[in-house]
């Protein structure tokens, strides 16, 4: 357990110290990064990603994979759209039923996983093509508008007399809340140990199918409220919304010290790797750098973090 816990707090560190030598060469190339306006901008842009990213990681912990997850944010936000927007429902019912579908969405996932033993990621995939083209049927090619100003407040409002938008304060609090649960609850121990040696956790009386069709509840949940966020920020819906998010919330998990073979790593360790993810884009974007020369970098660190991955499992397994 000391030696878990030493490389969890080894994977944090190294991401950390990534972060802050990025931030001061960032901040030296081009001065505006720098500024408050622009900090600012960074978090609002990882709200969505680190929420995403958060749901993603807790299915990575138990060894598994989640690439729907992109295409349930859009699934979910046509939904929220056609409720609360051509239906004229409450914005809460529109709410609920995002929480609700993605919820869904992530427990039909963990049950062909858990139950039916298909690879996770063969699952996941039919999900994200089964989700994508929900998404482009009901909302048949238009975008969804007109929100209610309340519900706009999610994603675009302030805590008042200060800057900080209510978006950040609502993923700071799921991540707090997160964070409780994987370490001090039952379900975080069970979900590493699963991650950890399945056979062994399941020998122990342990509902293995049970856990890992939870994990991938949360992630699908995750998207959902993902979905709230960003739809409530643009105060639009589209078909095409969550394209290639699963790909940069892996990442994000990755960076942070979440190994893909599970059973280790940590919530704000993947804070952190979104940040960084967020980071660069933005740097980038201020150095005017092109779109697609911008993909080939981010494809760079994504290579980069996968290959930092495998390097630690196999010095681990050489100790081991």
């Amino acid at each position: 357990m000391n030696k878990t816990k030493k490389k969890i707090d080894l994977s944090n560190m190294s991401a950390l110290i990534v972060l802050i030598v990025l931030c001061i060469a960032l901040s030296i190339a081009e001065p505006a990064f720098r500024g408050f306006n622009n900090i600012i901008n960074i978090l609002q842009q990882v709200t969505v990603m680190a929420v995403l990213a958060l749901g993603v990681n807790i299915v990575i912990f138990t060894g598994g994979i989640d690439i729907s997850v992109g295409s349930v944010v859009a699934f979910t936000g046509i939904v929220m759209g056609k409720l609360v927007v051509e239906a004229g429902m409450p914005t809460i019912v529109g709410v609920i039923a995002a929480l609700v579908i993605g919820a869904a969405c992530g427990t039909f996932n963990g049950i062909m996983i858990s139950k039916f033993k298909l690879q996770p990621m063969i699952a996941t995939l039919a999900m994200m093509s089964m989700a994508r083209g929900a998404a482009l049927t009901l909302a048949d090619g238009n975008t969804i508008t007109g929100y209610s100003k309340a519900f706009r407040f999610i994603g675009s409002g302030t805590i008042p007399g200060t800057q900080i938008p209510v978006q950040i304060i609502f993923m700071v609090v799921l991540y707090i809340i997160f964070y409780y649960i994987m370490k001090y609850r039952k379900f975080g121990r069970y979900i590493y140990s699963i991650g950890g040696n399945e056979e062994a956790t399941r020998l122990s009386g342990i509902n293995v199918d049970k856990y890992k069709t939870l994990a991938y509840t949360i992630s699908g949940l995750c998207a959902g409220i993902a979905s709230i966020i960003l739809v409530s920020k643009l105060n639009s819906a589209q078909s095409t919304a969550g394209l290639d998010y699963e790909m940069d919330a892996i990442a994000s998990c990755v960076i942070g010290g979440t190994s893909l073979l599970g059973g280790s790593g940590s919530v704000w360790g993947t804070f952190v790797g979104a940040i960084i993810m967020i980071v660069i884009r933005n740097g980038l974007n201020l150095l005017n750098v092109s779109s697609n020369l911008q993909k080939l970098v981010i494809g760079v660190v994504i290579l980069l973090a996968v290959l930092a991955d495998a390097l630690r499992n196999r010095a681990a397994s050489g100790k081991k």
